[in-house]
């Protein structure tokens, strides 16, 4: 018989907190529940850091599931930390039914991803949320890229987070822009080998435990691909839109598809697509363009999935140049042909979220139901 997460909740329903009188589960201590078979893996999420109480809990929660569900299971906890948990735990049952607000302040959401890894989707977040704050909006840039965050590079800027006393943390700041990333926390040459919970956890603090204040726009830079990430932001907070970043070739669009899919599948809407190295102009013969990737891949895949192109933007040096050197091209020479491309992008997303705002009902969080 194969286990499902309702079988495992009612388990660790059985298990107390010992000072709280309360089940792990009324808590709210249990996260990112993953069943493969036999094994069963879970976060046990703690206000604070206690070595002796998450060793206690871990090993009566592994003797409950093997107990109530299977002697053979096995069961891997990872412990979080998670300081909003302290309020959890220290509430009564009737303030625990008031669901907590998440990004109270920010008005628009928007994702920025991608079906496959190497197609510039960092480059197009860090350029869109560049050009929106150009405007005078008030810009968030989130890195949920936890196993290869990009952002620190692409701004140059390293410095670890301060923290209020409440403490939460400080998003570092650069070019009018509020940043958080896994790249301000660890070191640079550090890997980050973490599960799924661990990482999905991660990206639930960046939402909660983080001072973003009042925001016109957050942007949030997604890991390539559809999974465990993406379900929890989609769970999370209802997001404004998404966008997709392709780049012309049949294998690239291929992956566009499963994107574009999975955003529809859970009711966010596809703002559009931006197709990244889409023609290679040479400086010397700026009348010659080369379609190094191929020609209007995306184009006619937007015609196809029903969603607009918000923009071409051409393969060139500088765009590469300003990310490596920490400065987005929309800031570090608005002129340049990549620049002037990726602020009509930027424009015609806005267009967009204008246009789904007067024709639209505004999106709700996902609530995410998978059969056992």
């Amino acid at each position: 018989m194969s286990i499902n997460k309702e079988q495992i909740k009612t388990a660790l329903a059985h298990v107390l907190h010992p000072t709280e009188k309360q089940d792990l589960i009324s808590l709210d201590m249990i996260q990112d529940i993953i069943i493969q078979d036999k094994y069963i893996t879970f976060t046990l999420e703690m206000p604070e850091k206690n070595d002796v109480l998450a060793n206690d809990l871990k090993a009566k929660c592994e003797g409950a599931i093997k107990k109530f569900i299977d002697a053979e299971a096995i069961v891997d906890i990872q412990v979080g930390i998670n300081v909003s948990k302290r309020k959890k735990v220290e509430d009564t049952p009737q303030q625990q039914a008031e669901p907590q607000q998440i990004l109270p302040g920010v008005k628009n959401i928007i994702a920025v991803a991608s079906g496959k890894g190497g197609v510039g989707k960092s480059t197009m977040a860090v350029n869109i949320a560049s050009a929106l704050a150009k405007t005078g909006a008030k810009v968030g840039l989130m890195d949920t890229d936890i196993y290869g965050p990009s952002i620190p590079t692409m701004f140059n800027t390293f410095e670890r987070p301060n923290i209020t006393t409440q403490k939460k943390l400080i998003p570092v700041e650069k070019h009018g822009i509020k940043m958080v990333s896994m790249g301000f926390l660890v070191d640079v040459n550090q890997a980050i080998v973490w599960r799924g919970p661990m990482a999905t956890s991660a990206i639930k603090q960046f939402m909660t435990e983080v001072e973003w204040g009042e925001l016109d726009y957050m942007v949030l830079d997604l890991p390539p691909g559809t999974g465990d990430i993406q379900l929890t932001i989609v769970q999370t907070v209802p997001l404004s839109g998404a966008v997709i970043v392709s780049t012309p070739q049949v294998v690239a669009l291929d992956d566009v598809r499963k994107g574009v899919a999975m955003f529809k599948k859970v009711n966010v809407p596809v703002l559009g697509v931006i197709e990244n190295m889409s023609y290679f102009v040479p400086p010397d013969m700026p009348e010659k363009k080369y379609h190094i990737f191929g020609e209007g891949g995306a184009k006619r895949l937007a015609e196809e999935l029903n969603v607009p192109v918000l923009g071409e933007i051409p393969l060139d040096q500088p765009i590469r140049e300003a990310g490596d050197n920490g400065t987005p091209i929309v800031i570090a020479d608005e002129e340049a042909a990549s620049a002037q491309a990726l602020i009509k992008a930027t424009e015609n997303m806005q267009n967009e979220l204008t246009r789904r705002a007067t024709e639209v009902n505004s999106t709700k969080k996902v609530d995410i139901k998978f059969r056992p």
